[in-house]
């Protein structure tokens, strides 16, 4: 009678309580082999890769052909290690696992090849799994997060109803990707998602179980972060710092976070850690790191992002961006370059108010002699683009004065 009950446990993901019955039932019978792979089922649930392969061991030297036991080999390995560490592994299958004589026959093994290899044929192998493994449609999911189409990831998640902290953790991610990427025809959709994201991410991070695990901690922290409550943020973000310096979607929280408390030196070193190609192309990664590099006193480096960019509604607000960031931090040269670009875009006359102020405080620079007076030059060309009268009042004040000072502009 007391044997159904682990799996029970298990089923309710229950995992340390079936791990003790598992754990007592082998001590009371050392000779049923099998329960050495209950056990490190349970122990690589529990995020314990190391001690499940230990337990795994013992039942892998008996049966080196078990289909089960490989995988949840291979499964350890691309926890610690990576998918092509956890794919070799499977290898030693062989003729093993199917009629055909290849391991791939087992539709347990082709879903977490498809895992393993970073969703390689995920639209062939998952979906005709219909669930089964349960993980197979969240991995479609992630599939679909992954290749940019949170809708689609959305239609497969929006009727589950989560019962386990990877489930809440999922669904919580495609609404909040959903949420911060609506357009403004859909932002109250936008707020809803977000709202839907904040509780899956708190559910999680204010459990018992999890509050104390690394990804409870990011649960927390993303919460917090959809909240724009950043001081927080960083509190659960240092807590796992140590385990996450090289991974990019830490960094980028982190590097947002701790700029958006004013700490724009550290937030311009993390966001520099990022490698991922996409997230360095996103705007929101684009334009903080302009923000830091202005903040920073290093101003070029953020109009020499304006530059990598294509002429678009982001640039645009990235211009806004660097032309009142740089006039509040006393760049005035860039935001006057900023300004000019604005005002050639469009003949707003709040632009010709900012590119005017900017050059003069380039102007009362040189004067004092803080800034090259072969700048002056630049500063004339850019007044001219303009149809404003006024601009020349200010061409005659700053040749007169470079004139006195033998001070070349053409």
């Amino acid at each position: 009678p007391r044997l159904p009950r682990p799996p029970i446990h298990y089923l309710r993901s229950h995992f340390q309580e079936a791990t003790d019955i598992y754990k007592r039932l082998l001590l009371e019978n050392r000779e049923h082999l099998a329960l050495n792979v209950y056990v490190a089922l349970c122990y690589c649930k529990l995020d314990y890769y190391d001690v499940s392969l230990e337990i795994l061991a013992v039942y892998l030297q008996s049966h080196p052909d078990s289909a089960l036991a490989v995988n949840l080999k291979a499964c350890n390995h691309f926890r610690l290690y990576n998918g092509k560490a956890a794919e070799a592994e499977l290898k030693s299958l062989g003729e093993h696992a199917g009629p055909s004589g290849s391991f791939t026959d087992n539709d347990l093994i082709r879903h977490n090849l498809v895992v393993f290899r970073g969703g390689e044929n995920a639209l062939q192998v998952l979906p005709p799994l219909a669930g089964v493994p349960p993980e197979a449609r969240l991995n479609l999911v992630v599939y679909h997060l992954r290749s940019g189409e949170p809708h689609e990831a959305f239609k497969l998640i929006k009727d589950l109803e989560p019962t386990t902290p990877q489930e809440y953790i999922l669904k919580g991610v495609v609404h909040a990707t959903i949420g911060q990427t609506g357009t403004q025809a859909a932002q109250q959709d936008g707020v809803e998602h977000l709202k839907m994201a904040q509780q899956c991410f708190q559910i999680v991070g204010a459990s018992a179980s999890e509050c104390d695990t690394i990804p409870g901690r990011q649960c927390m922290a993303s919460c917090f972060f959809l909240l724009k409550q950043f001081d927080d943020v960083l509190i659960y973000l240092k807590s796992v710092a140590n385990f996450s310096q090289s991974d990019d979607d830490f960094n980028w929280n982190y590097g947002i976070a701790t700029a958006a408390t004013g700490d724009y030196k550290t937030g311009e070193e993390t966001l520099l850690l990022i490698q991922n190609p996409k997230h360095r192309q996103d705007y929101c990664f684009v334009s903080w790191l302009a923000r830091c590099h202005i903040m920073n006193g290093k101003a070029r480096l953020a109009w020499e992002l304006y530059l990598r960019m294509e002429t678009n509604d982001e640039s645009f607000a990235l211009l806004q961006l660097i032309a009142n960031d740089c006039y509040k931090m006393g760049a005035f040269f860039y935001a006057t370059k900023a300004f000019d670009v604005l005002e050639r875009l469009d003949p707003n006359p709040e632009f010709w108010e900012g590119k005017r102020g900017a050059a003069m405080g380039v102007f009362q620079m040189i004067v004092a002699g803080n800034e090259p007076k072969e700048s002056l030059r630049d500063i004339l060309n850019m007044l001219r683009n303009t149809s404003n009268p006024q601009v020349e009042y200010f061409v005659r004040t700053i040749r007169k004065w470079a004139k006195e000072n033998g001070v070349k502009v053409g």
